[in-house]
């Protein structure tokens, strides 16, 4: 089992969006056109195959084809965390050290639902087999609407007592900043990253957490945020947040965010084509005409040009 620091992962992680063809297959040029996008970004780092990036939707050997693209574009610049969930142990395991053996940083592992169920600390021996089978950090995901599984601070913070490497946490369990204080008051060690499209990054990072995992397809305002809080600026972290507050809401409906995100990163020019894999729920011309209001209501005109955001602008 590896020992790992804890500075290692932390920061803003964009959740890589898997970018298709029209006739549904991934599109590689795309994928690596993303990646380029996100890097002039700024991300502290990337997280490839979650929810974001239709991972339910991907075959064993396209995960592995996404995979390569995107190590082989990164070059070590940045890290990378793997979603590997999956149903069947033996499948995770082996994504985990085709991950591993890849280059990635981390992997991200949601229970399997057959946990929703049992009694939870079977969670302990499930990330404890899974350790021991890689020498990367595990990103655990407490995402319950993926997969029915709630699990509670106390046995969280005991995965990351009991498993060192499994002390990362993909946190999206309502009430969001309750459980952060709650699992780090269980535990200080465990690195906790938001989520839900950064609609609570301030809030999450004032408690305590070390950044946010998450797919909004502005990440350079999540970075904007991240960097003004932890230089102790909190008013200028304020403003911004507070500032694009309409847009990060808007992008994160139920149903059509996977759409809306993919939507706006084809906007941006990092994606040559903006529809998921069927299944998904199309935008229809409504939702593009209020995307395009409130994209002018918090000052963008044009949103295929990189926001600078500076303290005299905010």
């Amino acid at each position: 089992m590896c020992e790992v620091e804890m500075a290692e992962l932390r920061g803003i992680y964009n959740i890589l969006a898997t970018p298709f063809d029209p006739t549904g297959a991934i599109d590689t040029g795309s994928l690596r056109n993303l990646v380029e996008f996100q890097l002039r970004c700024g991300v502290d780092g990337l997280t490839i195959l979650g929810v974001l990036g239709e991972a339910a939707k991907l075959s064993v050997a396209e995960r592995e084809t996404v995979l390569q693209e995107v190590v082989s574009v990164v070059q070590g610049r940045i890290p990378i965390v793997v979603g590997v969930s999956h149903p069947q142990d033996e499948t995770c395991l082996a994504l985990c050290r085709h991950a591993a053996a890849a280059g990635a940083a981390g992997v991200m592992v949601a229970p399997p639902s057959r946990f929703a169920e049992t009694d939870e600390n079977h969670l302990l021996d499930y990330y404890a087999q899974l350790a021991d089978g890689i020498d990367i950090p595990i990103v655990v995901q407490d995402f319950p609407p993926v997969n029915g599984v709630t699990m509670s601070a106390a046995i969280i913070a005991q995965i990351a007592t009991n498993i060192p490497s499994a002390r990362y946490l993909k946190l999206e369990d309502p009430p969001l900043m309750r459980k952060i204080v709650a699992i780090l008051t269980l535990n200080p060690e465990v690195v906790i990253f938001g989520g839900l499209g950064g609609m609570f990054l301030l809030e999450e990072l004032h408690s305590g957490a070390a950044g946010t995992m998450t797919g909004f397809a502005f990440t350079e305002i999540l970075i904007a945020v991240e960097r003004a809080f932890r230089a102790g600026n909190l008013a200028l972290a304020e403003r911004i947040f507070d500032r694009y507050l309409p847009l990060i809401r808007y992008e994160n409906q139920p149903l059509i965010n996977l759409t809306l995100r993919k939507y706006i990163l084809y906007l941006r020019g990092a994606i040559a084509h903006p529809d998921p894999r069927e299944p998904y729920e199309p935008l229809g011309h409504e939702a593009q005409e209020e995307l395009t209001w409130v994209l002018q209501r918090v000052g963008i005109e044009d949103p295929s040009e990189m926001i600078q955001l500076e303290e005299t602008e905010v």
